[in-house]
């Protein structure tokens, strides 16, 4: 019998903003905090740096003040990463700056981080998008992490052996997962206490792990 399968389910947003350098240092957070929720930490750097460079196009190019709108969505494997402003004259062109230039670097460095990038013209607006690698098989994989597949395994064994959420499991949601995570927990936690261990000592222990390996997605 095949097992179950969680996948993440990275919904699309956007966000609609005034181009101005003091917003910069918020997108860079926004992109922090939904790159961390969708399970991606190694892309956040790359795609920090794509959403200041092409935001910062609008900016000098176009004018400050100007509506403008982050749009950040999966497209199979790719995170895609779109800056929608109304000014369908001033395209972004990949120049040969040289290191001491204080311009025209930006396109230069997400070309240097981005699988691709591309502008599309519509009858009102221009769209600046770029895609990076992720590492994943599919917009709802998880990341190639040896702890995350030993989790996964130990959820489908559960589902398979009769787990309270067997049937929602197999619907492959997040809050299933989520249920069967703590039905996991606590069962273990009672096999402890039954052998006669401290399961508050072991929680203990478990919550300085998982914090070691959270500082470590942050590095």
């Amino acid at each position: 019998m095949e097992g179950c399968r969680f996948g993440i389910d990275r919904k699309a947003w956007d966000l609609p903003f005034l181009a101005e350098p003091e917003e910069l240092a918020a997108l860079r957070r926004i992109m922090r905090l939904h790159l961390t929720m969708w399970g991606l930490p190694h892309v956040i750097e790359s795609a920090q740096l794509c959403v200041t460079e092409l935001v910062t196009n609008v900016i000098t190019h176009v004018g400050p003040q100007t509506p403008t709108t982050l749009a950040v969505s999966m497209n199979g494997p790719l995170l895609r990463v779109e800056v929608i402003d109304p000014d369908t004259r001033a395209l972004p062109t990949l120049l040969a700056a040289m290191i001491d230039d204080e311009s025209g670097r930006g396109m230069a460095l997400v070309e240097a981080v981005a699988d691709r990038w591309g502008v599309i013209l519509r009858a009102d607006a221009k769209v600046t998008w770029c895609e990076l690698a992720t590492g994943l098989r599919s917009a709802d994989d998880h990341v190639n992490d040896p702890q995350v597949a030993r989790a996964e395994s130990l959820l489908g064994l559960y589902c398979l052996n009769g787990g309270p959420e067997s049937k929602a499991a197999n619907a492959a949601s997040l809050s299933s997962a989520e249920e069967a995570t703590i039905e996991v927990i606590v069962d273990l936690l009672r096999w402890l206490r039954v052998h006669g261990r401290d399961s508050d000592a072991v929680m203990e222990c478990v919550w300085g792990r998982f914090g070691a390996t959270l500082s470590a997605d942050v590095v």
